[in-house]
């Protein structure tokens, strides 16, 4: 037992209810340790290793050091000082949070996006509190059946088995808040998640208090049709909203990360004109309080409601702010006089915030174009949709074996803010360090692979090399992403897999919509070239797309394969976390990588981006950037990482290495991402 009194246990308790332990690869190590087949069974879950501790392990005298070190870090990171000066308190809303693998609170993107930069608000120990929704049955679990056609299941989160706790009422009762849907009142209740010095409040519909036909409402993430999704939109953002006032939360400033959370703007309206403002005066305050961030590039994405189900869902509500069902529809419409437009929540957040942005720089102009006709009287130019490009937490992306070796050569803490000077130390670096690391992360990711692959549905048989040039491809299996990109000219793929003295290996991961049969067309069409030869042993796919599995990929691939549709792309961040492990980026321009990418930190497929939205024929662009891939592939990339100098290193690809380990980390990090929201954005002289 320690001197404080803690026992090894309580310590390991005390780390696991606070989700900091997503970020510190060590403290996972530790809870590893205690049970590893039971933490593995229960996607990484630190309290399920917990609940099977085996005391041969909790009685070692290492592991007990290990823990006081770990639990040492841990409160030193707790009692740390804020690292930014007056930040004002900001209130954070998105509809899903990507945190870890055992918890299947997201889809993609978006939801990784906001984790991070709900991590990243910790770090810099900012005033942060964020809301969205508890989907106790997630996004869904994938699997596939003997034709390599995905199937869904949607196991339940079994909240006494996850670092969670019900927000308690001063008496002692669950605190409810009522939201108005159509014309029934629901009761909302929250659990609580600490993310370091967040606090994550989920808002939960599925309890005894509310109608059985209501209580799934937030079970599911993006399933249903829009009754359902505009339902969960008011549930988030009137919910969200009256239950920070009831916790005595104010914050200085609203943050509605994509449309899905804009009602917050309306409830805060409703708090204006109850309070004895006027409606513009009431519209004045909450513009002057909320910001807007908008992701998606296609317009089809943008939530749309009929007016007809509009004026139904928000009934109840409308008779408590007290505006007509036309004012109403206004802040949702273009044309607010056309009784025909939907209601769009994206104009909803864009009227009502004082500043807005896209998630790149392309992205903000492909967003300015989208909206230009709600700014008449601006040219392209002057419409107020700036950018802030996503970053990653790196703390919680980059592999504990590359966080030993960045500390290592670079005292680079990456829990602490760090400047591009910090990176550039790696230019320092030898060819033969540089590339024994890169070889390291490639082993590790090759062998996760041979064991992973063993119990998934959908047979795999790996033949995989180690040495190989690796290349990785994980992400939403939407259409517009073209995963089966590089097999549109299947011979001339078949090629190039089957050269035996450049070999090369690719590895995919990804889930598409349970309703998206075009996307599972996608994964099926993959697991069939899978199967051929020449492919056979070389193309993977990985099942049950995770966190865990986005970080092994990221960290082990030397190429980060990226072909979207421009500029359908928003951000694209998967491509921003290979960098520190010295993976390469071979990606369309478009979301993050124009500005990232330099003509010798990776290769770029495709011609330069336009940012003219909607304008391409897609087959001429699908043929246009295969032919330029399977040129980067031939004629650049695979050359590049088999010209090998008389040690057997590959001088050229380590200089590629080298310059996008040493720029890209630090340009593209959550950190300087939330710096920016919060100088930019968040301030209001910013």
């Amino acid at each position: 037992m320690s001197p404080n009194g803690l026992t090894p246990r309580d310590k390991l308790e005390s780390i696991a209810i606070n989700l900091w332990w997503t970020w510190d690869p060590e403290a996972r190590a530790l809870f590893r340790r205690l049970n590893p087949e039971f933490f593995r069974a229960a996607d990484n879950n630190p309290q399920a290793a917990l609940a099977t501790a085996k005391d041969d392990v909790l009685n070692d005298s290492a592991f007990q050091d290990a823990v006081d070190a770990v639990y040492a870090r841990y409160r030193d990171y707790m009692e740390r000082d804020p690292q930014v000066e007056e930040a004002p308190d900001i209130g954070y809303f998105c509809m899903e949070y990507g945190l870890h693998e055992s918890l299947s609170l997201y889809s993609g993107g978006l939801g990784v996006l906001a984790g991070d930069h709900a991590k990243a608000a910790s770090d810099l120990h900012l005033p942060f509190t964020a809301v969205g929704l508890f989907l106790s049955e997630g996004y869904f679990r994938q699997s596939f059946d003997a034709n390599g056609w995905q199937e869904a299941t949607h196991p339940v989160l079994d909240s006494a088995k996850h670092p969670l706790s019900l927000v308690l009422a001063p008496g002692g009762d669950p605190l409810t808040v009522p939201v108005h849907v159509g014309t029934r009142t629901l009761q909302v209740r929250a659990w609580k998640l600490a993310l370091g010095h967040t606090d994550l409040y989920l808002l939960d519909t599925d309890f005894d208090a509310n109608p059985e036909e209501y209580r799934p409402l937030t079970r599911r993430l993006y399933q249903g049709g829009d009754h359902e999704r505009i339902r969960q939109e008011l549930v988030l953002g009137i919910g969200g909203l009256r239950l920070l006032r009831a916790l005595d939360v104010e914050p200085d400033v609203y943050h509605a990360n994509e449309g899905h959370c804009a009602f917050l703007m309306l409830e805060l309206m409703r708090e204006r004109l109850d309070a004895g403002l006027d409606q513009a005066a009431a519209e004045q305050w909450v513009r002057d309080r909320c910001v807007f961030t908008t992701h998606t590039p296609v317009m089809a994405g943008h939530d749309h409601f009929h007016p007809d189900l509009f004026s139904e869902a928000i009934a109840g509500f409308r008779d408590q702010i007290h505006l007509s069902t036309h004012d109403l529809l206004s802040y949702g419409r273009v044309h607010p006089d056309d009784p025909d437009e939907t209601f769009t929540m994206t104009v909803l957040g864009l009227k009502l915030s004082r500043a807005a942005n896209g998630v790149s720089e392309l992205n903000g102009h492909v967003a300015r174009q989208q909206w230009q006709d709600l700014y008449p009287d601006r040219s392209l130019d002057e419409v107020p949709i700036d950018s802030i490009t996503n970053g990653v937490h790196l703390p919680t992306w980059t592999a504990g074996p590359a966080r030993d070796f960045l500390d290592t050569h670079i005292q680079v803490d990456l829990t602490e803010r760090q400047d591009a000077d910090d990176w550039a130390r790696l230019a320092d670096l030898s060819d033969e360090v540089l590339w024994r690391y890169r070889s390291q992360l490639r082993t590790r990711l090759v062998t996760y692979v041979e064991a992973k692959v063993q119990a998934q549905s959908l047979p795999m048989h790996p033949a995989l090399d180690p040495d190989a040039l690796t290349i990785g491809f994980a992400r939403r299996f939407a259409t517009y992403k073209r995963a089966p990109l590089i097999f549109r000219d299947r011979e001339r793929a078949r090629a190039l897999f089957a050269d035996p003295e450049r070999p090369i290996q690719l590895l995919y991961a990804g889930k598409a919509h349970p309703d998206d049969d075009a996307g599972k067309r996608f994964i099926q069409r993959i697991y069939e070239i899978s199967r051929e030869p020449g492919f056979e042993g070389k193309v993977i796919f990985l099942e049950g797309y995770d966190m865990e599995i986005g970080r092994m990929l990221t960290s082990g691939c030397d190429i980060w394969l990226n072909n979207p549709r421009r500029p359908l792309e928003a951000s694209g961040t998967s491509g921003q976390k290979v960098a520190a492990h010295g993976g390469l980026n071979l990606s369309v321009l478009d979301g993050w990588w124009p500005e990232g990418y330099t003509g010798n930190n990776g290769w770029a497929i495709g011609p330069e981006p336009t940012g003219d939205y909607g304008t391409a024929d897609p087959e001429v662009q699908d043929e246009q950037d295969a032919a330029s891939l399977y040129t980067q592939l031939e004629e650049s990339v695979i050359p590049t990482f088999y010209d090998r100098n008389a040690d057997g290193l590959p001088e050229d690809w380590i200089d590629r290495m080298r310059a996008a380990m040493a720029e890209l980390p630090p340009a593209f990090s959550a950190k300087r991402m939330v710096l920016d929201y919060v100088n930019e954005m968040y301030r209001t002289d910013g």
